[in-house]
């Protein structure tokens, strides 16, 4: 999946992989995953924690999925991810590339 959104989101410029602390991104097997498939992934000992400037699905994109997926109450995780799914691709290109076009391409 994170190969494809280069294609899709970024129309194949190059782009840079960023994760949260949370223990799945932060994974050994996950961590050289990355290493070994994205040029220019930074490593979580690199990156520099809460920073919005640095987080584009933090502070933009999260509250938009936030806001659409949670206006009603799921009743289980398989209704939250479908919903999450579902409202992700009803994110316009604009807006997503908008939330990443900052960052340096070099």
């Amino acid at each position: 999946m994170v190969r494809g959104l280069g294609k899709t989101i970024f129309n194949n410029r190059p782009f840079l992989s960023q994760q949260d602390g949370a223990p799945v991104h932060t994974a050994k097997v996950n961590q050289q995953w990355l290493r070994n498939n994205i040029l220019d992934f930074i490593s979580k000992e690199e990156w520099p924690p809460s920073s919005p400037g640095l987080n584009p699905m933090d502070f933009s994109l999260w509250s938009i999925l936030e806001t659409n997926t949670c206006t009603t109450s799921h009743k289980s995780i398989k209704s939250l991810k479908t919903s999450l799914s579902r409202e992700w691709v009803k994110i316009p290109q604009e807006k997503l590339r908008a939330a990443v076009s900052p960052f340096p391409s070099d």
